[in-house]
């Protein structure tokens, strides 16, 4: 390898060693190693400075204090304690608790709310939903974690 392209040769084959091995000192390689599977639901963001540290005996899921929730999830819990009139045509509508995250209970006894997403063109992943028994859970990400709502 003599010669300017032999040079180039050798700085690429110098430049994409380096950067593989960065990539295994960081941390992002995955040789010779499995990647583990996750062993249970994936737990929730929540502010600091909240009730999160407990967990609702009840249910086992974390709980977060209203006072910690986004200012649109208070509005939403307001909206609820006042019977509307909600802002989207599906809140009130039945939830299914397909991922059976939430305590088990009859067909029809939870309802869930959109909570507005500031930027969202849509109506985001953001909801509240309630039980018949006067629990509400928040999920920021559209349910594929829930956290029990303290007063």
């Amino acid at each position: 390898m003599r010669g300017p392209r032999g040079a180039l040769i050798a700085a690429v084959l110098l430049i994409a060693v380096a950067g593989i091995v960065a990539v295994q000192v960081a941390g992002g390689g995955s040789a010779g190693r499995s990647s583990p599977i996750p062993t249970r639901a994936p737990s929730i963001h929540v502010p600091s400075g909240s009730s999160a540290a407990a967990r609702d005996p009840a249910s086992g899921l974390p709980t977060i204090a209203r006072s910690a929730l986004p200012r649109e999830a208070r509005a939403t819990l307001d909206l609820i304690a006042a019977g509307g009139p909600f802002p989207y045509e599906q809140d009130g509508s039945t939830y299914q608790n397909r991922e059976r995250l939430l305590p088990s209970r009859p067909a029809g006894a939870y309802r869930e709310y959109t909570v507005a997403t500031p930027g969202s063109a849509d109506r985001g992943a953001r909801r509240i939903v309630t039980a018949s028994t006067g629990e509400a859970y928040w999920t920021p990400d559209h349910y594929a974690s829930f956290a029990r709502i303290l007063p």
